[in-house]
């Protein structure tokens, strides 16, 4: 046991855990790294263990947890591997530790620069510049104790533009090519870039988008669709990350 990682207060599944140890929940950025391990356990035979965080309870504020994770977010990776344990905060940081820890074959990543390189860009791109939008929308409808509309609009729009930046690179606008993924030459290849994203767009009704405004992206509505059908992806967001 390392002490500044672990206390007494500590859960004694997370800090008795072996090897890999994931803290998550059922939320888009927790999917995006459920759903990576779910891939490489296909692929590869991954092990780890998972300790469900309740964020409504702000078990993520407590003392144990920011000692993994300053920023008091789900989900956390924890390295028991290493010594002392290793923690990765940040879900597009724990897919490129996952990535480099277990996928030897580049299964989920590209061997070739430039294609790892664009893998990464669309990776960062949803980090920067779609999650932030698209999770002030879903609190300034839902959770916000009052409706400003303003609030409203201007990230709703933002979502629709960025969401309008994937089917350019999907519908090949500038390149004459459809592609199937957004990352890698050609069609592109199913990678990190896709399981970072795909999470948070595939819930676009929850999100409070309707058909008619979803129209302008019949591809990224094929891209969401063909990505719900991978077994690892129906795991990785299935009721094993549901809270009883």
């Amino acid at each position: 046991m390392a002490p500044s990682i672990y206390t007494d207060e500590t859960p004694d599944d997370v800090k008795n855990a072996k090897g890999l140890h994931l803290l998550t929940m059922n939320t888009p950025n927790g999917q995006a790294v459920q759903i990576l391990l779910e891939e490489l356990k296909e692929a590869y035979g991954l092990e780890w263990t998972t300790t469900l965080i309740n964020i409504m309870t702000n078990d993520q504020k407590k003392d144990w947890f920011l000692r993994l994770d300053p920023n008091g977010r789900i989900p956390v990776l924890v390295d028991n591997t290493a010594s002392p344990p290793f923690t990765v905060m940040e879900t597009s940081a724990e897919m490129l530790y996952l990535v480099k820890f277990a996928d030897k074959n580049d299964t989920f990543g590209f061997k070739d620069e430039k294609e790892r390189n664009q893998c990464l860009q669309w990776t960062f791109f949803w980090h920067g510049s779609g999650a932030p939008y698209q999770g002030q929308v879903n609190h300034f409808s839902r959770a916000a104790p009052e409706k400003i509309e303003y609030a409203i609009n201007r990230f709703k729009n933002e979502t629709l533009r960025v969401y309008g930046v994937l089917e350019i690179q999907l519908s090949g606008k500038y390149t004459g090519e459809e592609r199937d993924y957004l990352a890698g030459n050609g069609k592109g290849k199913y990678s990190v870039a896709d399981i970072k994203t795909w999470p948070w767009v595939k819930g676009w009704e929850r999100t409070g988008f309707t058909e008619e405004e979803m129209k302008p992206f019949p591809h990224l509505k094929k891209w969401i669709a063909r990505i719900a059908e991978r077994p690892a992806v129906q795991k990785g967001i299935g009721d094993d990350y549901v809270q009883k």
